[in-house]
């Protein structure tokens, strides 16, 4: 897994910058905004190997990136993700594995869990 990516552009919702994350954490859990030192100008530096980090980052992207009673596609979740870092694949493999994102039996749907 690289550490480093290229952006990519995408349509779907983009995760709030540093910034912004700093500006609403009052309204944001601590483990939430902590995830703001894991990206550089709007995108993802590295994927974290510590599983606890990497649970934060998962819950960022899940509540910042989709959006509930939404189904998406293959496709549009990888579009989601190239928006913060180029190995999508990984990415929704740890969303899914961390249940936070349910995929549907013959893979042609994903949602948010609960």
């Amino acid at each position: 897994m690289s550490d480093h990516e290229q952006p990519a552009s995408s349509s779907v919702r983009q995760p709030a910058s540093s910034s912004d994350e700093r500006a609403a954490s009052s309204s944001v859990p601590a483990a939430a905004s902590d995830v703001s030192a894991l990206f550089s100008r709007g995108r993802l530096t590295a994927i974290p190997r510590k599983a606890a980090r990497r649970e934060q980052l998962l819950a960022h992207l899940a509540g910042t990136l989709f959006e509930r009673e939404r189904s998406y596609t293959e496709r549009e979740v990888n579009e989601a993700l190239l928006t913060v870092h180029e190995d999508c694949a990984a990415l929704r493999r740890y969303l899914v594995v961390s249940g936070r994102v349910v995929r549907s039996r013959d893979g042609a749907e994903y949602r948010l869990a609960g």
